[in-house]
């Protein structure tokens, strides 16, 4: 099981990764499969790394964004054109995580559960739903599922991913994410433990290879 400390190292890690063992396919990718990895302090959130020239300004846009519930993306798109391109001329997305973890009180039913009983396994947020595959004809989340678990009195979670771009996906989500690991941490009066980030196609587009 690959560990590391901050997101930074594992963003560029996962980069020479893929640049040197990622399979080529021909929808202008390079990819690994069933990557899974331990982030050990999921606070440590910021991508640093110089050439990847990330915004932790629209990082946090993006988290409050999530935090609205709200699905459209009159007021993000300003600021990520391609949120432009994941609707059907309506603005609305299906890709507001908070929108989905708010979806039949998802979320507080999960605080719910892990204040009830510490050692539950049914701590989880579902995202991605087949069950509603027609709705995604210009959006389909990228995440599965959001878990929580309570080891050893901190607050650890799992992210699963069915795809997940780590130039943009990653460095993003996992700033998302973790800033909920926090507040649903603040909520138990917890300490945030490790995160588990697990994408089953984790990939870069070419443009980005020779950056």
């Amino acid at each position: 099981m690959n560990k590391f400390t901050s997101a930074d190292i594992a963003f560029k890690h996962f980069y020479y990764q893929i640049k040197k063992n990622g399979l080529k396919l021909d929808n202008g990718t390079k990819a690994l499969f069933n990557v899974g990895f331990i982030i050990e302090n999921p606070i440590d959130n910021q991508i640093r790394t110089f050439w990847r020239k990330w915004s932790d300004r629209y990082a946090e846009r993006e988290w409050k964004w999530y935090l609205s519930g709200d699905r459209s993306v009159k007021n993000i798109k300003k600021y990520a054109p391609i949120w432009d391109k994941m609707h059907t001329g309506d603005d609305i997305v299906n890709s507001n995580y908070g929108w989905q973890w708010k979806r039949n009180n998802q979320l507080e039913k999960v605080i719910k559960l892990l204040k009830e009983d510490k050692d539950t396994r049914r701590a989880w947020i579902t995202i991605y739903d087949a069950k509603e595959i027609e709705t995604y004809e210009k959006d389909t989340p990228c995440t599965l599922n959001v878990g929580f678990r309570i080891i050893e009195n901190e607050l650890c979670m799992q992210v699963i991913m069915r795809s997940n771009d780590l130039w943009f996906g990653f460095c993003n989500d996992q700033y998302c994410f973790s800033k909920l690991q926090v507040l649903v941490a603040k909520r138990l009066n917890l300490n945030v433990g490790w995160y588990y980030h697990f994408a089953a196609d984790l990939h870069l587009y070419n443009k980005h290879l020779k950056l």
